[in-house]
Order: C-alpha cells, then sequence, then structure tokens
C-alpha cells in the first residue's frame, strides 16, 4: 500500500513535465520592437539558439509603442525597445524610459558616435543618407556636398519626402549642429526652394521619380537603392542603370549617418536577459544578419559582409557626430522646415 502513493507521484511528474506550462521556468525576453523587417527573425531564432532565451515580441508602430510603454508604467512586461531613427530614439529617452545598460562588451563593441554618452541606448545598425542623381542629366562633381542642394541653379529639380519624417529631422538636425542655427536656416529654405514638387512617398518613391525624370536629385537612405540593386524586377534595375549615388561631404565631415537601435526598459522584469540580448545584437553574427538582411551597415566596426550589392558602393568617409545630438536637435530642425515652408 506504501508504493502506490509513491509510484503515482513519480507519474505525476512524469505527465507534468511533458506538459506545456512546464517551460514556465524558461527565461524570456519581452521586445517590443519597431522594425518590421521579416529578415530580423532570423536574429531573434539566432539568439534562442545561442542563449535558451525565448523572446516574446510585440510589434508595432514607433508611436503606438512609444505611447504603451508610458501607459504601462511600472506595470510594462516590456524589457528591450527597439526602434529606428536617433529622433524616436531620443524621443524615448527624454521620456525617461530607459535604463543604462552596464555592459563593458556594448561599450568596447559599439562606437562612441552610435550610442548615448550614459549608456541607456545603442545603435545597432547604421544607415546614411545620402543623395541620389541623374546620371543624364547631373554631371560628375557638380555636387560634392549638401550645401550645394541649396544652390539656385537646382531650381525645380530636387525630390524629397516629407521635412516632417523622422529621417529628414535627422538630416536637418545635422545640419544645425554643423552649421548653426542660421546657415541651417538658409540651407533649408534653398532646398525648400528647389522642390520639383510637393514632397510625398517614401525613399524608393524618390528614387523612381528620379529614374522617370520628374527630378534631377532626390535624398534618401542608402539601403533602398541597395534594395533594388538586389531586385530582379526589370523596373528596379531600370531604375539603378539610370540613377546614381553621391556620398556628400567627403571632403570635410563626412555623410550624415543614422541609426537603428533601443535599449533597456527602465521597468525591465528580465533585465539580465536584456543585457544578453543587446550584447548579442553587438555580436559578429547579429550585426552580419542587420548588413545581410536589410542592407544596413554593421556600427561594429570590422564585421566581415556577405552582401556584395552593399559591398559595390564601396568606402566612404562618414560623419562622427554623436547621434544624440541629432535628437537635441529635432525640435529646431521641425521649426526651421515649418518656416521654410517645406511641408
Amino acid at each position: 500500500m506504501s508504493r502506490q502513493p509513491s509510484m503515482l507521484a513519480a507519474a505525476l511528474a512524469a505527465v507534468l513535465a511533458a506538459l506545456p506550462f512546464a517551460a514556465a521556468a524558461q527565461q524570456v525576453l519581452n521586445l517590443y520592437t519597431a522594425r518590421h523587417y521579416s529578415t530580423d527573425e532570423a536574429l531573434y531564432a539566432d539568439f534562442t539558439k545561442k542563449t535558451g532565451i525565448k523572446i516574446n515580441r510585440i510589434e508595432g508602430g514607433e508611436d503606438a509603442l512609444f505611447e504603451r510603454i508610458k501607459a504601462e508604467g511600472a506595470n510594462s512586461p516590456a524589457d528591450v525597445f527597439l526602434t529606428v531613427d536617433v529622433g524616436r530614439i531620443w524621443r524615448a529617452d527624454q521620456a525617461a524610459i530607459f535604463a543604462p545598460a552596464s555592459s563593458a562588451t556594448l561599450a568596447k563593441r559599439i562606437p562612441a558616435s552610435f550610442r548615448d554618452p550614459d549608456g541607456e541606448w545603442f545603435g545597432f545598425s547604421a544607415r546614411a543618407r545620402v543623395i541620389a542623381y541623374d546620371r543624364i542629366r547631373v554631371k560628375p562633381g557638380e555636387i560634392a556636398r549638401y550645401e550645394d542642394l541649396a544652390d539656385p541653379k537646382w531650381k525645380g529639380q530636387i525630390c524629397s519626402r516629407s521635412s516632417s519624417h523622422p529621417y529628414n529631422l535627422s538630416l536637418i538636425a545635422s545640419m544645425v549642429s554643423h552649421l548653426g542655427e542660421a546657415k541651417a536656416k538658409a540651407w533649408v529654405e534653398g532646398v525648400r526652394a528647389n522642390l520639383a514638387r510637393d514632397p510625398k512617398g517614401g525613399d524608393t518613391d524618390q528614387l523612381r521619380s528620379v529614374a522617370a525624370g520628374e527630378c534631377a536629385i532626390a535624398i534618401g537612405n542608402h539601403y533602398y537603392y541597395v534594395r533594388l540593386m538586389r531586385s530582379s524586377k526589370p523596373a528596379d534595375k531600370a531604375v539603378v542603370e539610370r540613377v546614381g549615388l553621391i556620398w556628400p561631404n567627403q571632403g570635410d565631415r563626412g555623410v550624415h549617418m543614422n541609426i537603428s537601435g533601443g535599449g533597456i526598459l527602465r521597468h525591465a522584469p528580465h533585465k539580465e536577459a536584456a543585457v544578453k540580448f543587446l550584447e548579442y545584437l553587438a555580436s559578429d553574427s547579429a550585426q552580419t544578419y542587420f548588413a545581410n538582411g536589410n542592407n544596413e551597415w554593421p556600427t561594429v566596426p570590422g564585421v566581415k559582409l556577405a552582401n556584395p550589392e552593399l559591398e559595390s558602393l564601396g568606402e566612404f568617409k562618414p560623419d562622427t557626430l554623436n547621434v544624440a545630438e541629432l535628437g537635441r536637435n529635432q525640435a529646431i530642425a521641425q521649426k526651421l522646415a515649418d518656416q521654410a515652408g517645406w511641408k
């Protein structure tokens, strides 16, 4: 009689071990992400494979996730927030939702220009805002700097997306940092006067407009061009044949750089897992995913790529201005665009 309870207990333990909720003790990471790139799936799967930490992911728009984190407050289950563009990261930082990540690995691997000086957020991939041009209508050497876009000779020749988009606001913010507000204001007014049409569409639309002859020059992030390079569609190949890229300001400060990144949230319930995740994003394998998946550059120096199209763009001089400066100047950038009537 005394052996039966023991046998029942053993059998019950075996059944429980096989049930799904037996994994409740598994380490988890709750990720709120505004990155919507399908190739990031490989990142998350690789992290889980390497660490055993399961990622519970909630995707959404930057503003929606940001407001959700604020509304959840101390009860938020989120451990890490990822988004694109330093302006958005800066806004989150100013709302005090991040906590410092004490990590020698992150401090060592992520260059100072791509991270918060206080260690509250980090850039894990980099994107350059370049100048696209019509190979037929623009001669080599005619445009070498962002400042050249304000030259009246280009009146009615520039296509752009909305000035209020974070990508353009960050570019204007960089002009404020380098030129001062007065000269940046004159530049914004000059670019606005040279627009071929009211801003519309995204960066890819601007490239197509140049190829179609609607304008001779456009401003856009480099990876939109690389996507067309990697496309097998004849229409996309035609755009690449007609449109070239210029790396601005190679003779002085370098091309404007932006980031995709994020940080650990202040009320993160799984801070240890969050640090491991950020450190993973700075690893060679994760940095390669960024480069190969969305045609972005690794922020960690020396990481080898496996993206021939991206590599074919060649070497360039990047602006080493700390991207936090771009966040600080966002409000000024928006003011200048509004005053100039750049919609």
